[in-house]
């Protein structure tokens, strides 16, 4: 690390080095000029890119041994347009919200000088901030579980200095301890105090403080702590809070937390959420907090569909063979493997991994097609009922596995717990179970021509109320069949007794 110095805890920081940037008003703030200069696509792939250790003389070491050379893979992370995405994100969460956090501002300094003292006389006010506008925000990154998102929360995280020591700043005194950014869990009870007491926790573990043992107390409520925490991350000038695995915030308290994260981003301190697409729940209640937390960015990431980004990928993976024979690449592999893991990036690399060992461990020495359906059957078992899921398209199916809800990107509305049936198929009347169904405004009954009736693909819900239709079964009948609806006798049954 450059300009490297420790902390009397232990902990490595480095020497703050002031860059110039061609923005006037990135050159006033010390805060925002000790951040490592912006990067370009090219300069992102590269810093994020990790390539495990490859040797091509390694495949004719004794198989013991390749069987640990093949979990090398599990270390390679390569770069997809989604992460210079998520890269961008972070990098400007940071930079906007220090813009309004000049400490040689005398509006700003005012400002914490005020807070202190509302603190001290136990009469803080989070609206009460005439001489402070705050730029702060916060960035969203939900995807399916799999798709590496904390992975690569790190990895940008690894290229941004934590810790940053300020003695002097254009030749006037300015001692500072500058916390770029902080990495929480929420809490998986949902509590509030506990996430409160984890951030008093790690700043202490991170900067050597006391922070824990002089502000909190057992009776200290939610409320008390929030000025505390809105102060002490200006006092250390924290850049960026991270919030990981933020579907654990179950719906009994999830007001709260994010009535929360909304009161952190009105006192200056931005906010980064990850999680599964079970927490997209969080952001439907008021418009008051999504338009907060998802403010400066909202960034999705799907299991990848059968393209360029897939293929991509999966030869950036192929090339790392350590059986005895190569296999090219090519697209009946593609396909399979496809078949097999839905675009989810960490079963990609499980399966490669693991076809590979069972290659080695039989004597095989090569991926095959039969190899690598035979090894997804039996180790991807616990995941088949989810996997099926997905393949199915069936979102009642789906509705059951919260982190692997397909998020629509086309659609701008937070979807509501329950499925909802596209505009172009509520063309499908309602009928009762007993009766014919109507698609596309007229079908007429069999053996008779429809004459505005219209041929759907496989998988579309009209296709399958059509054929419904040819054989004479309501709608009631095709929705159970399909599993699309439970029965609600068997429910009902199952609830008396």
């Amino acid at each position: 690390m450059q300009n490297g110095i420790y902390l009397p805890n232990g902990m490595e920081a480095i020497q703050a080095h002031y860059t110039e940037f061609p923005l006037e008003e990135f050159n006033q703030n010390p805060l925002i000029q000790a951040l490592p200069p912006l990067a370009n696509k090219q300069t992102i792939i590269r810093k994020l890119m990790v390539k495990p250790i490859y040797k091509e003389e390694d495949k004719y070491a004794e198989s013991v041994y390749r069987l640990h050379m093949v979990n090398r893979l599990y270390q390679l992370f390569q770069p997809l347009p989604k992460h210079v995405d998520v890269w961008n994100m972070i990098h400007s969460l940071i930079v906007q919200g220090y813009m309004a956090r000049n400490p040689f501002d005398k509006k700003y300094k005012q400002y914490i000088n005020e807070t202190g003292n509302e603190i001290i006389n136990c009469s803080f006010d989070i609206n009460s901030r005439r001489n402070f506008r705050t730029t702060a925000g916060c960035g969203t990154f939900l995807g399916f579980s799999g798709m590496g998102k904390t992975t690569t929360i790190n990895r940008i995280l690894s290229n941004i200095p934590q810790v940053i020591i300020h003695n002097e700043y254009k030749g006037k005194h300015f001692n500072q301890i500058q916390l770029v950014w902080l990495k929480l869990e929420a809490p998986s009870n949902s509590s509030l105090k506990a996430l409160c007491l984890q951030f008093f926790m790690k700043i202490d573990e991170i900067l050597g403080t006391n922070n824990y043992k002089k502000y909190v107390s057992r009776n200290m409520s939610v409320d008390n702590m929030l000025p505390l925490i809105s102060q002490v991350a200006h006092n250390i000038g924290l850049g960026l809070l991270v919030i990981d695995e933020i579907q654990h915030i179950k719906r009994r308290g999830a007001d709260q937390i994010m009535n929360f994260f909304v009161s952190l981003i009105n006192t200056g301190v931005n906010v980064a959420l990850i999680g599964t697409p079970g927490a997209y729940r969080l952001f439907g209640e008021e418009l008051r907090i999504t338009r907060r937390l998802t403010g400066n960015s909202e960034i999705i990431y799907n299991n990848m569909g059968f393209g360029s980004e897939f293929k991509f990928l999966l030869e950036s993976i192929w090339n790392y063979q350590w059986t005895q024979k190569f296999v090219p690449y090519n697209e009946e592999f593609a396909k399979v493997i496809y078949q097999e893991t839905l675009g989810i990036s960490d079963l990609m690399v499980k399966l490669i991994v693991f076809s590979q060992q069972t290659a080695i461990e039989t004597g095989k020495e090569e991926l095959t097609i039969e190899l690598i359906r035979k090894v997804a059957k039996e180790k991807f078992r616990l995941m088949k009922p989810m996997l099926d899921a997905i393949r199915s398209g069936n979102p009642h199916k789906i509705a059951k596995y919260e982190d692997i809800r397909r998020i629509d990107l086309e659609q701008a509305t937070i979807p509501t717990s329950k499925p909802t049936i596209s505009s172009e198929s509520k063309k499908v009347k309602r009928v009762k179970s007993n009766d014919k169904i109507e698609v596309n405004e007229k079908v007429e009954s069999p053996g008779k021509k429809a004459k505005h009736s219209k041929e759907y693909m496989e998988g579309d819900l009209r296709f399958l109320l059509q054929e419904g239709v040819k054989n004479e079964k309501s709608p009631y009948e095709v929705l159970l069949e399909s599993e699309y609806i439970e029965d609600v006798e068997k429910w009902i049954r199952v609830n008396v007794r």
